[in-house]
């Protein structure tokens, strides 16, 4: 048996779901995929890490609504997302173009990968062990270290 508790959580639940879906009418069901990609590329200026299609914030519903106006006025995908990204810079595009001021942005991931080889082949140079040359010991050297030896350990050869 469900409690009340539980009966409302359900409701509360099925009401968010039923409020989450988004009806959108094209003109021609061909712009339906290329406004499901859009709204999937896009991001909601608002929510900052989630895309228009999956965030409910008022202005994540007027952009939609925009997209779907651009698209049935013929836009081409590049048109909006330069129409966009005009107006809400290029922040509202997950993969924005590359031009002077996204360098860094494009730049910064080989530049870190090249600085963190520079310092792993550093590690291993350094943990490197060299071997050094046998050079030649003279008799006197030898004999020393034989007595050395004898004394320490008893069983020098």
């Amino acid at each position: 048996m469900i409690n009340k508790f539980g009966l409302l959580f359900l409701l509360l639940i099925s009401c968010d779901l039923i409020a989450g879906v988004d009806v959108v009418d094209f003109s021609d069901e061909t712009l339906r995929p290329r406004y499901q990609q859009l709204v999937q590329e896009l991001r909601c200026p608002k929510c900052q890490n989630q895309n228009l299609a999956d965030s409910n914030s008022p202005i994540s519903i007027d952009l939609r609504r925009q997209v779907q106006l651009l698209l049935e006025e013929g836009k081409s995908n590049a048109e909006i997302k330069t129409y966009l990204s005009d107006r809400y810079s290029d922040f509202i595009l997950y993969r924005p173009q590359v031009k002077q001021n996204t360098w860094a942005l494009w730049l910064a991931p080989i530049v870190l990968l090249l600085i963190g080889l520079l310092i792993l082949v550093r590690i291993l140079k350094r943990q490197k062990i060299t071997v050094v040359e046998k050079a030649p010991v003279n008799p006197q050297d030898q004999e020393r270290l034989r007595e050395l030896l004898k004394n320490t350990n008893g069983d020098a050869k």
